[in-house]
Order: C-alpha cells, then sequence, then structure tokens
C-alpha cells in the first residue's frame, strides 16, 4: 500500500518518453515506405510507354510478374518477424532497431540498380525483411519504456507513422522515378537507425540480462531524474522472473486462458489483411487508373494517404475513450458499405453507365482507408500487445504477426488475378462480405480490454493473474495520470 501512494504522489515526466517515441516510430516510416513502394513502381514498370521509367532494356512487367513484385514484400517481411524475435532476445530491442539498416540497405540498393526481374524481387524480399524486423522491434520497446498510463497512446503512434510512410511514398512517387524513389525511401531508415543509437535500451532488456544497474538508468532516463523508479524496477523483476520461470511452449497454447485470445488476434489479423487494405494501397496507383476519376491517379492515392493519416490521429485520441470492440464493429460495418460502393462503381463503369460518376471511387476509397485506420488497422496490433500475459507474450505475438504478413502475401498476390477472374465489382464485393464476416466475428467474439490490466485480462479467458501486487499498482499508476 505504502508502494501505491508512492506512485501517486510521483508522477513520471513524458517528454523523454514522447522524443524517444518519435525516434523509434522512424521504424513505422520505413515498414510504409517499404511495403507500399509498389504502389506508385507498379504503374511505372508495367507500363510499355514509360521509356524514362522502365527496367534498363525497356521490357515492361507483365501482370504476374507484377503480382508477384506487390506482394513478396510479404513474404521478407515473414522472414523478418522469426529474425526480429531472435533478434530483441540476442542483441536487444535497440540494437535490432539499429540493425534494421542492413538490410534496408541492401533491398533498396538490389531495386534501385535492378536490370533485370529477379533482382527486383530480390530487393524487395530483402526490404520486407527490414520492415518485418521493425514490426518486432518497435513496438515491443515502446511497450517497454512507456508509463502505463500513455502507453496505449505511444503505441498508437506507430500505426500512425506507418500512415505517414505510406504517404511520403506517394507523394515522391508521384514526382519521381521508381529508381530515385529508392534513394528517397531510405532516408527514413538511415534517420531510424542513427536516431536510435543516442537512445536508451529497453530497462526490460537489461533485467532480462541481469544488468540491475543498467535497468534502473535506463527506466529514470525514461521517467525523469525525480521519480522514484524502485517500485516499478521491483515489479518489472517480479514480472520479469515470472516469464522466465513459466516459459510458454506450443504446448500451452492449447491451454484455454491462452487459446482464446490468440484465435482473436489470429483472427483480428486475418480480417485486417482479408479487408483488402494491403492488396488496394499496394496497387493504389493502378486502381485509379483504371478508375475514370475526375483527378490524377498519382493525386488521388496522395489524397486517400492523406485520409488514412487522419484517420489514425482520431483513432488515437478516441481509442481508449470508445473502446477497442466498438471501434471494430464500427469500422468493419463502414468497411463492408464502402468496398460495396467501390463494387457498383465498377460496375457501372463495365456497362459504360458510370460517366457522371468520377467522384465515387475516391471517395468510397477514402471512406474505406479512413474507417480503417480507426478500427482495423490500429487494433489489432495494440490488442496483440495485450491479449497476452508476458509468459506467452513473446509466441503468441510472433503468431499473430506472422499470421498478418501471411494473409497481406496471399491477398496482394491474387488480386490481379481476381480481378481478371471475377473482374473489378466482384473483388470489391468479395472483400465487402468479408468485412460483414469481420463484423460479426468483432460483435460475437471479440472481448473488450479497454481499461483493463494485464492481469485482469488474463482472468477474464480463465487465467491466474501473476501477481495481485502488479495489478493493484498499474491500476493506482493509471488513476493518477492528469495531463
Amino acid at each position: 500500500m505504502e508502494d501505491d501512494q508512492q506512485l501517486v504522489k510521483n508522477k513520471p515526466s513524458y517528454v523523454t518518453q514522447c522524443v524517444t517515441t518519435l525516434c523509434c516510430t522512424m521504424g513505422a516510416v520505413l515498414v510504409g515506405s517499404n511495403t507500399s513502394y509498389s504502389s506508385p513502381s507498379t504503374a511505372m514498370l508495367g507500363n510499355t510507354t514509360a521509356q524514362d521509367c522502365s527496367l534498363p532494356g525497356g521490357e515492361a512487367l507483365n501482370d504476374s510478374q507484377l503480382s508477384w513484385y506487390s506482394s513478396i514484400v510479404n513474404v521478407g517481411a515473414m522472414l523478418g518477424v522469426v529474425l526480429g524475435g531472435l533478434c530483441i532476445n540476442w542483441i536487444g530491442r535497440r540494437d535490432s532497431m539499429v540493425f534494421c539498416f542492413v538490410p534496408n540497405l541492401l533491398g533498396w540498393a538490389l531495386i534501385g540498380f535492378a536490370t533485370n526481374f529477379a533482382m527486383l524481387v530480390a530487393g524487395r524480399v530483402v526490404c520486407g525483411v527490414a520492415a518485418g524486423l521493425a514490426t518486432v522491434a518497435v513496438p515491443t520497446y515502446i511497450g517497454e519504456f512507456a508509463s502505463p498510463n500513455i502507453r496505449g497512446l505511444l503505441g498508437s503512434c506507430f500505426q500512425l507513422m506507418v500512415t505517414i510512410g505510406v504517404l511520403y511514398v506517394y507523394v515522391f512517387g508521384a514526382i519521381q522515378c521508381w529508381q530515385w524513389l529508392t534513394l528517397t525511401c531510405l532516408v527514413p531508415c538511415a534517420i531510424f537507425s542513427f536516431a536510435m543509437i543516442f537512445n536508451k535500451k529497453s530497462p526490460t532488456y537489461l533485467l532480462a540480462n541481469d544488468n540491475v544497474d543498467g535497468a534502473r538508468e535506463s527506466l529514470q532516463h525514461f521517467r525523469g531524474k525525480n521519480f522514484n523508479v524502485e517500485p516499478e524496477l521491483m515489479r518489472l523483476q517480479e514480472s520479469i522472473i515470472y516469464a522466465q520461470a513459466n516459459k510458454a511452449s506450443f504446448k500451452d497454447l492449447k491451454k484455454p486462458h491462452i487459446k482464446k485470445p490468440l484465435i482473436i488476434a489470429i483472427n483480428l489479423m486475418m480480417f485486417q489483411q482479408i479487408s483488402g487494405i494491403n492488396a488496394i494501397l499496394f496497387n493504389l496507383t493502378t486502381i485509379f487508373e483504371s478508375a475514370d476519376v475526375d483527378m490524377s491517379s498519382e493525386n488521388s492515392s496522395i489524397l486517400v494517404a492523406i485520409v488514412q493519416v487522419i484517420g489514425c490521429v482520431v483513432a488515437a485520441g478516441v481509442m481508449d475513450k470508445a473502446g477497442r470492440r466498438l471501434m471494430l464493429i464500427i469500422s468493419s460495418v463502414v468497411m463492408a458499405v464502402s468496398q460495396a460502393t467501390m463494387g457498383v462503381y465498377f460496375y457501372l463503369l463495365s456497362q459504360d453507365k458510370a460517366s457522371n460518376l468520377g467522384w465515387m471511387p475516391i471517395t468510397s476509397l477514402m471512406i474505406f482507408i479512413f474507417s480503417f485506420s480507426t478500427g482495423f488497422g490500429p487494433i489489432p496490433w495494440l490488442m496483440m500487445g495485450e491479449l497476452f500475459s508476458a509468459d506467452v507474450r513473446e509466441l503468441a505475438s510472433t503468431i499473430a504477426a506472422l499470421t498478418c504478413w501471411f494473409f497481406a502475401f496471399l491477398i496482394t498476390l491474387i488480386f490481379k488475378p481476381l480481378q481478371n477472374a471475377i473482374h473489378d465489382y466482384g473483388v470489391y464485393w468479395l472483400f465487402s462480405g468479408l468485412c460483414v464476416i469481420s463484423f460479426f466475428f468483432s460483435f460475437f467474439v471479440v472481448k473488450e480490454t479497454k481499461g483493463k490490466t494485464i492481469q485482469e485480462i488474463t482472468e477474464m479467458f480463465g487465467g491466474t493473474p501473476e501477481t495481485k501486487k502488479t495489478d493493484t499498482v498499474v491500476r493506482t499508476d493509471s488513476d493518477s495520470l492528469h495531463m
């Protein structure tokens, strides 16, 4: 009880945490730029008339090659997730982020100097590795240095910065050839890795490696020099000891209190991707080229990316008030309606009845992107960190992240073949139907985690909390917030 009163009296400083978040979420800009690079470049590489921006030799990529070119980055990201899971424990969270520069430099060099399709694909895979590594290292790092009462806010910055990375690529992709765009895309990673050199290592990683003094120094750095870090350091030590003594294996995933949240996390990641988000973002320029819109495809893509950024800002502001489950439900409904509207437009276009409806595709996509960015974009990643106790979080989160990247690969790969098989309107109606299914899943299966501690969430699924002391202190910390 004395520790609880002490925490109420001592309020941490948030300045250092915010600055560090800005530095490490440059890695999210890397993720956004690496994955969405295919959108502007696909239009150039598949255009036989764009001689200045074609592959050396002037041969354009065919539809099959473009599908692999767009989607293969997700295979690299899956490899990066596995590599990231190993690196954050071997060399630490911070040093893993510094290391991101190596595969990123190699990947962009392969693409920028590509003379054939094989080099393009190899470069996309290696850039995907860097993106996957960042998606593991950055959220883990933020979750371990952020104060409990602003962890949700700082954690949501990752998805926000991903959207800024997408916007960054669309803006420069509208004015640069794909070769020069590779150099532009290398800039965020260079800033990211260089900035992380000057940041402290994670206190959790230092404690896990028996460096108590280093952990105390790191925690003091993040909480401010006048904050008493000893109670929090003690809780952190208890949590690590518990996690190390109860390390989960694949067999443990069958336990009901682990299996239930794992099913939710996996399905949220799956529904995030089968909504069609990456298939649309990776091919946004070509989508607008096929639609009879009233502005250029490049400007339309930039406008959609701006809406995506705005949606993430809104989500960060209301997520802890409205609740995760409610925002997922609303997001799925609006995405279903907007995708269905896209289908209607392309059906009318195929019947030559869309001459006065040039506003419809861009409006529908803007609504779709906004609803995705306020719900199914950030929330699956946020809940992935909330649903699991410390002993199983690493294994379960890796499985969920791999699920996300696998379905991103699958949906992006089959996007163009689907367009050829069932036409544009059929694809969007299919995505709309899948969004309807995600609505029912969110309504009947997803549990609300807003305002709950990790211990309460574990109990909600039938598990046993690690310690009652931890539960009490976290709640006191949350209740003492005065922004």
